[in-house]
C-alpha cells in the first residue's frame, strides 16, 4: 500500500529541510512523530449515547478505536464525578498518522466554510502544533444523516523539531494549509 504523504516526506520534504536548515546529521532533520485527536464530551455525563456515537465517529475518521477518557477529579459546579466518561482520544503513529494527515490537509480542511488557512500562532514553543475543528462533518467518512450532535475536536501534531520555525517549515512542506498573510 502506497502512503502518499510518507513518500512525499522521504522524497521531497526531507531533502528540502536538509537544504533549508543545513543539518550536519540526517537524524537531526525533524519529522512528524504522532497526531493526537481529542474530543471533549461534556454532555456524555447525561447521555451515554453521545459517547458511543463519538467513539464510532472517531473510529471512522482515524481508522483506530479511541480511548474513552475519564474525569480525574470531581467538580461539583459541573456535576462531574471522578471516573465519569468525559471524552475520547486517539493517538496515531506510523502509516495511520500519515494517512490521517493527508486526508485532513487535502480533503477535510478545504471543506470548511470560508477557510482561509490555519493560524501560524498555534505552536507551543517546542515544535508541536495544535488546532481545533468546530465540527466532525468535514470528514468524508461521516454520514450527515447519522450525526445526532455536532462535536468539535482538538488535533495536536507532535514533531521532533526543536523550534517552531522548523516545525512550521516541516508542516508547510508536508502540505498543511497555513494562512498566507498572518505570521
Amino acid at each position: 500500500m502506497e502512503i502518499r504523504l510518507k513518500d512525499k516526506y522521504k522524497n521531497e520534504v526531507f531533502k528540502a529541510m536538509q537544504e533549508k536548515f543545513s543539518y550536519s546529521n540526517p537524524m537531526e532533520t525533524p519529522k512528524l512523530t504522532k497526531i493526537t485527536i481529542n474530543m471533549g464530551l461534556s454532555e456524555a455525563k447525561d447521555n451515554a449515547k453521545i459517547l458511543e456515537s463519538a467513539v464510532k465517529e472517531i473510529s471512522l475518521i482515524t481508522g483506530q478505536r479511541p480511548v474513552v477518557t475519564k474525569a480525574r477529579k470531581s467538580i461539583a459546579n459541573f456535576k462531574v464525578r471522578e471516573g465519569m466518561p468525559v471524552g475520547a482520544k486517539v493517538t496515531l503513529r506510523g502509516n495511520r498518522m500519515y494517512v490521517f494527515a493527508d486526508k485532513l490537509f487535502n480533503l477535510a480542511l478545504p471543506r470548511v466554510r470560508d477557510f482561509k488557512g490555519l493560524s501560524r500562532n498555534s505552536f507551543d514553543g517546542r515544535g508541536n502544533y495544535s488546532m481545533g475543528l468546530k465540527e466532525q462533518l468535514i470528514f468524508p467518512e461521516i454520514v450527515y444523516d447519522d450525526v445526532e450532535t455536532i462535536k468539535g475536536m482538538n488535533i495536536v501534531f507532535t514533531t521532533t523539531a526543536k523550534t517552531d520555525e522548523e516545525a512550521m517549515a516541516l508542516l508547510e512542506l508536508m502540505g498543511m494549509p497555513f494562512a498566507k498573510n498572518a505570521k
